[in-house]
């Protein structure tokens, strides 16, 4: 007598299967395609964009009561909605109480469209395959089996909407404590909203950023904490919390989990030690400080835009070292920008398969399909791509020191927000170009999987094999 267990997926399979009449929403095979879907949201992005860019030119955005340059309000835009915070004005000394508010809302729809937008399309992509294959997605995003696309929505508005609410709440009663006049809730309530959306624009002014509240824990320390679980996502959380324990959770959990845990740690020691006697950084501080400044800055690039140390004072291997975390980013499916610490992870374990002589990729006792191998890699190299051509036509129309041209490209490809400085001084060219670079870092790591996704081909043919040199 044989003791099998059955799966609660296939105990659904088998109930649906019996009882036709059950109808999931999200499980229809629909007409529209992972592609389609991603287009719809783009066109979603540049709606809300020329919305914001025609609110911000208007008088009444600036404190002057002068209209914006409509490519200053066209930049900025992009940046909020793409919650990158890269600003050509200071946010806190030119917009208006009204202007500040259209870029709050713009960011706040900006993340939370974005969450919402690459949830859904999980169901468009589910769509292509059986019904076990689309249980199983839902299964994966944490959605109730006669659950629908409304429930998904609800789950990340207040998902967002909590994690908020904690931080601004956590930075008006500190500010409130400490007596500072110059901040109030709306100061905390902005704060909040841009560091959990990944966005990085602050209200302080003179585009200082964190830079006055270096030496204040709870304040660098609750900004940390909110642009941690905006750059991880609703889907890794929602797994973490649904199945309580780390061995249970999703492949993909574990891999954004280890992944971000990694360069965490690796980024707050190469700070620590390389920035640890750099008197425009952080040479003066206590260690106490040193380190809490460290991790932040190992948190930021990935991809925030909050800094604060001086940006420009960092040194040459600083600069490069931040690059690559922009470059990273966050998780798929989160706030956050970049080629994604996921991409990053299915590269690190077939590396490490490789290294060890298999022939498959595994990782935490699962083997990940040749696809994903192929899309990771196919996304690092196109990203790569797309940053070598943004950084050349920068370089074309701007005067300023290669690295910082790079930095920038970087900053704005990935929705970091952090610069050197060089961004009030770039010219029309150069904000045009950094405003597509925006605009593609935000949807083209999603439109390319979609595509991708789109054009999968199922077949047994294969060519003959012949080895290619390497090495």
């Amino acid at each position: 007598m044989t003791n099998t267990r059955t799966s609660p997926v296939d105990k659904l399979v088998f109930r649906l299967q019996q009882r036709q009449k059950v109808k999931l929403p999200f499980m229809k095979v629909k007409s529209s395609t992972p592609l389609s879907t991603t287009l719809l949201l783009a066109y979603g992005f540049l709606g809300v964009i020329a919305l914001g860019t025609i609110l911000l030119i208007l008088p009444f955005s600036s404190r002057s009561g002068e209209m914006t340059s409509p490519v200053n309000a066209l930049f900025t835009a992009t940046s909020a909605v793409c919650v990158t915070g890269l600003v050509v004005v200071d946010t806190g000394t030119y917009w208006s109480g009204f202007g500040q508010g259209v870029l709050m809302a713009l960011f706040q729809l900006g993340g939370f469209g974005f969450i919402t937008g690459t949830t859904l399309l999980l169901f468009a992509i589910g769509g292509k395959f059986g019904l076990r294959e689309r249980l199983v997605i839902s299964e994966e995003v944490g959605i109730d089996e006669l659950g629908g696309s409304l429930g998904v929505v609800i789950k990340i508005a207040l998902f967002s909407l909590f994690f908020e609410g904690i931080g601004a709440a956590i930075f008006y009663f500190r500010w409130l404590y400490t007596g500072d006049p110059s901040v109030s809730l709306w100061t905390a309530v902005f704060h909040s909203i841009s560091a959990f959306n990944n966005c990085g624009m602050d209200i302080f002014g003179n585009f200082e950023s964190l830079v006055r509240y270096q030496g204040d824990a709870i304040i660098i320390l609750t900004t940390a904490g909110l642009i941690l679980a905006g750059s991880t996502g609703y889907i890794v959380i929602a797994d973490v919390l649904r199945r309580r324990r780390l061995y249970k959770i999703a492949l993909d959990s574990k891999l954004v989990l280890a992944t971000t845990g990694i360069l965490l740690l690796a980024g707050t020691l190469f700070f620590l030690l390389v920035e640890f006697s750099n008197p425009g950084t952080m040479g003066n501080m206590p260690f106490w400080q040193k380190l809490m400044l460290s991790f932040f800055h190992a948190v930021t690039p990935r991809t925030a835009g909050f800094n604060a140390i001086d940006i420009a004072g960092l040194g040459q291997a600083s600069l490069f070292f931040t690059m690559l975390l922009m470059f990273i980013g966050g998780a798929s499916g989160s706030t956050a920008g970049g080629v994604k610490v996921n991409t990053i992870g299915v590269l690190g374990v077939t590396a490490l398969s490789l290294a060890k002589g298999r022939t498959t990729v595994s990782a935490f006792g699962r083997q990940l399909t040749s696809q994903t191998v192929f899309r990771a890699l196919t996304l690092f190299l196109s990203y790569l791509a797309v940053v070598a051509v943004l950084a050349l036509a920068l370089s074309l129309v701007e005067d300023f020191a290669f690295d910082r041209i790079l930095f920038e490209t970087f900053s704005a490809l990935g929705t970091v927000g952090l610069s050197t400085g060089i961004t009030p001084d770039l010219t029309v060219p150069g904000k045009i170009i950094l405003t597509l670079a925006m605009f593609v870092g935000r949807l083209g790591p999603l439109a390319l999987m979609a595509f991708l996704v789109h054009r999968q081909q199922h077949t047994e043919l294969e060519y003959p094999h012949e080895p290619v040199r390497l090495g």
